[in-house]
């Protein structure tokens, strides 16, 4: 077993993993329509003699693909594939699902026999765009890393930094129901939903003064009336609320919903709340992990920042991380100044920069499991 073996593999495969990415690119699926990413991911490693079970966790677009070799640590990649509406892979989720399962086939074509087991899970919906995002959640109530030792995942970015923060986060939707009527006729007889929405916003404008300056409230107003001579009755809120800490995430979000309570009050709406998403935990990158990662990194001849980066978006790679030693280090694809979720993201994942950074974190993975597998003391830490 040894790590130039399973560089040159993963080499000799990068060309192919690159096509994919870009064809991932040119074909973007919002999350839980990720019907054929996730199949060519698959795919190609069951073509590489992995065991591949999809669906998976009772979730169409996911997957878990399995090696074994031999007795030892179970490690498990993470693969991403879900697209933005509207941006396409603007947060680089084609890099992400080709840099895992590249790094996992590298290992299986270089890896001896008694070294341990690797598994590819396949995640959907990782964007909270969609109803029911989150797939690694699914995948942690589904059991999935019962048994497994770490968990490791690269995302692209325009540095390489060991590892970042990510807040805590709820996905909402508020619903106001109002009563309609004539908006010049017969205004008081009817109820303003719209209104109700309006007042939450300014709700949320006056509580931002009053939280911890790592909380984020931010939304849209989904519908708001039908036609402006009818007073609208209902109107819907759709937004995230975000915090850097989880127990601290459990106030904001009662704040969040007594605005809303509040906008329903003064005008007569009626109002429901509904969890679009499920709820992402603070990340908690693992110390060993991100030293053996970094390690592997500098031995590519790349440069990778400790400073962790104070991230305020969030990740479901984030529970995972509250389950099993994780990791979610970011990959530099571009030295050019780049903001995530935009168009100008997702056009420098097709750039030959990216591709490097596809490979580089493809194989600093592998490196990192390599010697996951090849060292007791590595273990040890990693049991405790």
């Amino acid at each position: 077993m040894t790590k130039q073996a399973i560089y040159a593999a993963i080499d000799a495969k990068l060309s192919h993993f690159t096509a994919i990415s870009d064809w991932m690119y040119h074909h973007p699926e919002i999350g839980h329509k990720e019907h054929q990413a996730a199949s060519m991911l698959a795919g190609e490693l069951s073509a590489h003699g992995f065991a591949v079970e999809m669906p998976y966790a009772g979730l169409a677009t996911a997957f878990k693909a399995v090696y074994r070799a031999g007795d030892g640590p179970t490690i498990a990649l993470l693969a991403e594939y879900d697209a933005l509406p509207g941006i396409g892979h603007g947060c680089g989720h084609n890099i992400i699902g080709c840099a895992a399962v590249l790094a996992a086939i590298g290992l299986k074509e270089g890896l001896g026999e008694g070294c341990g087991t690797v598994i590819v899970f396949g995640a959907p919906a990782e964007e909270g765009a969609v109803d029911n995002a989150g797939g690694k959640v699914f995948l942690i109530e589904h059991g999935a890393f019962v048994g497994v030792d770490a968990a490791l995942m690269v995302h692209p970015a325009t540095r390489n930094v060991i590892g970042g923060s990510s807040n805590a986060r709820e996905a909402l939707e508020i619903v106001f129901k109002g009563k309609p009527a004539h908006a010049a006729g017969a205004p008081h007889e009817g109820i303003n939903a719209l209104d109700a929405a309006i007042q939450t916003f300014n709700g949320f404008n006056a509580l931002r003064q009053h939280v911890q300056s790592d909380v984020r409230i931010h939304g849209i107003i989904s519908e708001g009336g039908v036609a402006p001579n009818i007073v609208p009755e209902r109107a819907v809120i759709r937004l995230y609320v975000r915090a850097s800490a989880a127990d601290y995430l459990e106030t904001v979000v009662e704040k969040v919903k007594n605005c809303a309570r509040a906008g329903a009050l003064a005008t007569g709406a009626e109002v429901q709340f509904r969890q679009t998403a499920k709820r992402y935990k603070n990340m908690l990158n693992n110390s060993v992990l991100s030293a053996v990662f970094k390690a592997n990194m500098e031995a590519l001849g790349e440069e990778i920042e400790e400073t962790q980066v104070a991230g305020a978006g969030s990740t479901d790679m984030a529970n995972v991380s509250h389950v099993v030693p994780a990791i979610h280090p970011y990959i530099r694809i571009s030295d050019s100044k780049l903001v995530g979720h935009s168009r100008e993201f997702a056009d420098a994942t097709l750039t030959p920069a990216a591709h490097a950074g596809l490979a580089v974190g493809a194989k600093a993975m592998a490196g990192t499991v390599v010697d996951i597998f090849g060292r007791q003391d590595l273990q040890r830490a990693l049991s405790r």
